[in-house]
């Protein structure tokens, strides 16, 4: 990978990470602010909380680096609280089917990121720190499935169109 190039990945990790656990935030605000259960609300809660450490550190890079966050923060900010408010009020399965979903994905683009960053020794903070947070997302995937997330009403469909919404948003985001 040449100088540029490195350059433009790294900018593109940043600003698409930052974006992601922007999006996870605001996800679980519109659960926390919609689900009824308080046990599921602690837990969400737990999930939220290990989010903002991610973000917050997202929100450091992009001003130490100089990086601007992503054009897309409106519309993420909006379409996040709204998917977490409605799979909340969907009931507590479907909000565990959501983080199941965006979890998932986030895992595997979390991985393509740390096959990267293995081969580039100047960037030893931001691997270990994206190695930390890929645990975090499989663990927040792995509660929602302990939370019955698999029996959520349309599990596939459900997830599956999260799925694709969430790819759709790592697209864009990497580009806007």
């Amino acid at each position: 990978m040449n100088k540029n190039s490195n350059k433009n990945f790294i900018e593109q990790t940043i600003r698409v990470n930052h974006a992601g656990e922007f999006g996870a935030k605001r996800i679980y605000e519109g659960q926390i602010k919609y689900l009824k259960n308080d046990e599921d609300l602690e837990t969400v809660k737990h999930m939220y909380n290990q989010e903002l450490e991610h973000l917050d550190f997202f929100d450091k890079e992009l001003i130490n680096r100089d990086i601007r966050p992503t054009l897309l923060m409106p519309l993420w900010n909006k379409l996040g609280f709204a998917l977490g408010a409605i799979t909340a009020k969907m009931g507590s399965k479907s909000a565990m089917a959501c983080t199941v979903a965006v979890e998932e994905v986030i895992e595997e683009h979390y991985q393509q990121q740390i096959e990267k960053l293995k081969k580039n020794p100047k960037e030893k903070v931001l691997l270990s720190k994206i190695k930390k947070f890929q645990q975090e997302e499989a663990e927040h995937k792995e509660i929602g499935i302990e939370n019955d997330a698999l029996e959520s009403p349309g599990y596939t469909v459900l997830t599956t169109c999260i799925k694709k919404a969430s790819k759709c948003a790592i697209w864009l985001s990497k580009r806007f």
